[in-house]
């Protein structure tokens, strides 16, 4: 949720010219059991044939106030990516010259308590809670190796990793992916198997075929998903299989069983 918020607030702030104002709404229905997470803007604006691609990777707007601002154009990709991920779903509004709202809605379910189930707070005892705590949740020292060579999934996966926690290498081809896994050892290598100089395939076995490093785990990535890749990909020496584009709420799955 942090994630969404951070790049739909970043995005307002990129289109909205000084003197603006950016909001921020949060509406829970019970009823519905859904809560909206509403950024509003009095940017730039879109007109109706831009928003058609908006949340693909890299569409940016056409405009004075967009030329002047530079960016990888994959923030709404990623907050539509996140929010499918948790079953929600994104909407915008816009009007040229006078601003945008997104709104992010996610399922919500309200908790009723009982009263009298509660505990008397006298005999209850505050304990501080370790400034730690939160990062404990997450990965601060995990490495993952991203072997990838296209720079919209690249980036998509980074966001996402970094965002749990991970600390996210980068290589861009086989050859990469080898020296990298040599290298620096990583907790977890992401190997996309269709890659330039050296082939996924490859890698995986140059990298099980090196005493240093034929214990790190695998998960291949392809965009092919053809009859017997999944076998192909286990044959030399991957741990697991996903198919582009990569369901988040799987790789997570997939990344915590192998780690754990």
């Amino acid at each position: 949720m942090k994630q969404i918020l951070v790049n739909l607030l970043s995005n307002a702030v990129k289109f909205t010219p000084e003197g603006g104002s950016i909001r921020l709404e949060v509406n829970g229905d019970a009823e519905h059991g859904v809560v909206d997470f509403s950024v509003q803007d009095t940017g730039i604006g879109m007109a109706p044939e831009d928003m058609k691609h908006l949340f693909e990777p890299f569409v940016q707007l056409d405009g004075s106030l967009n030329r002047a601002q530079e960016g990888t154009g994959l923030g709404l990709s990623l907050v539509y990516r996140l929010t499918e991920m948790h079953s929600g779903s994104v909407s915008v509004e816009s009007v040229v010259g006078q601003g945008s709202c997104f709104t992010v809605s996610l399922p919500w379910q309200s908790t009723s308590l009982d009263k009298s189930s509660l505990p008397d707070p006298s005999q209850l005892k505050t304990v501080p809670e370790p400034e730690s705590a939160l990062v404990e949740s997450c990965h601060p020292s995990g490495v993952i190796l991203l072997a990838e060579d296209q720079e919209a999934t690249i980036q998509i996966l980074f966001d996402y990793l970094t965002t749990l926690g991970y600390q996210v290498l980068i290589a861009r081809d086989g050859v990469e992916a080898v020296e990298l896994s040599q290298a620096k050892h990583p907790e977890l290598i992401l190997m996309d198997i269709q890659m330039p100089v050296k082939s996924g395939l490859e890698a995986i076995k140059e990298i099980r075929a090196d005493t240093d490093t034929a214990t790190i785990p695998i998960i291949a990535l392809t965009a092919l998903a053809m009859s017997g890749d999944r076998e192909r990909c286990l044959e030399a020496g991957a741990n697991d299989y996903l198919s582009k584009p990569v369901n988040m709420k799987k790789l997570t799955a997939a990344m915590a069983a192998l780690l754990n």
